[in-house]
């Protein structure tokens, strides 16, 4: 899988296009075209969100989703050794990239502007341990009324509609704020975290010590995640990402093996002499 901003460990399959979307994927995407008889478009928006996004000045025009079905290989670790598994890096980030490609491809095929309210999922399958489905899932977006600024175009500078994760409530914020999504960047780490030997749990037994092996490898393993987030919102020529979140999950590969995920939308501004209006208090009713 081509990465998408060269900082990441390097893959090898192509991004797919709209042409490389399965044939069920197309129809339901020509129903959902706009101006088609009979469309109408669909969205996993709240009710609130959709009307703040349409507030925003865009246009949802329907659900798009990406999937990648993906086994994940195995890779050993010095037992007592602190260090990143990077094949294992490598496959969770393009097994990602892959579904978020097919996702951004539908938009593409709908003449999207972009996508909002992504869901980025991981779901292990009953059929193998060690295989796992991705699915990235969005409200594709037209802009309708909503100015985006001197560059005259709400695509990013891929050229591809913008992701963000951010809700319907933060998006209308961010626009309204003056700044524009660009894409969801992420960042992928899997650390194996050495084992103590016997030795060392004889020696911390009962004692109140930090335990610094430990704490280098968790440290390490999630600057490692969020360098790579940051280098793809530099790719991006972002001013910056907003709403990141750091987490961390073992899957499938036990407790001293496990992944930190970075993720979270980079932003730029929609003019250079923006002002940030003033919010305004709001009393609550409730008791």
């Amino acid at each position: 899988m081509t990465e998408r901003t060269g900082r990441q460990p390097t893959g090898q399959a192509a991004q797919p296009t709209a042409g490389s979307l399965p044939e069920d994927a197309m129809r339901r995407l020509a129903r959902l075209a706009p101006g088609e008889k009979g469309s109408l478009f669909t969205s996993d928006l709240t009710v609130n969100e959709f009307v703040l996004v349409r507030e925003a000045g865009f246009r949802p025009l329907g659900l798009v989703l990406g999937s990648s079905v993906y086994h994940v290989g195995i890779q050993l670790g010095r037992w007592s050794s602190n260090q990143e598994l990077t094949k294992l890096s490598q496959a969770m980030y393009s097994a990602r990239e892959l579904a978020m490609s097919r996702m951004e491809a539908e938009a593409s095929a709908l003449g999207a502007d972009g996508i909002v309210g992504v869901r980025l999922d991981i779901e292990f399958k009953e059929f193998g341990s060690d295989i796992a489905e991705f699915i990235a899932v969005g409200t594709a977006v037209k802009a309708d009324g909503a100015d985006p600024g001197p560059g005259g175009t709400w695509l990013n500078n891929k050229g591809k509609p913008f992701t963000s994760d951010l809700s319907g409530q933060d998006f209308w914020t961010l626009i309204r704020a003056g700044y524009a999504p660009l894409d969801m960047v992420m960042g992928s780490c899997v650390y194996h975290v050495a084992h103590q030997r016997f030795g060392q749990v004889l020696s911390t037994a009962g004692r109140n010590v930090e335990i610094e092996q430990f704490t280098q490898a968790l440290y390490s393993a999630r600057e490692l995640a969020m360098s790579r987030m940051q280098a793809e919102g530099q790719a991006l020529e972002a001013e910056g990402i907003v709403a990141v979140q750091l987490t961390q999950h073992s899957h499938t590969w036990g407790s001293h093996t496990t992944e930190f995920f970075a993720i979270g939308t980079a932003v730029r501004p929609l003019r250079d002499d923006h002002v940030i209006e003033r919010p305004t208090m709001v009393l609550s009713l409730d008791a």
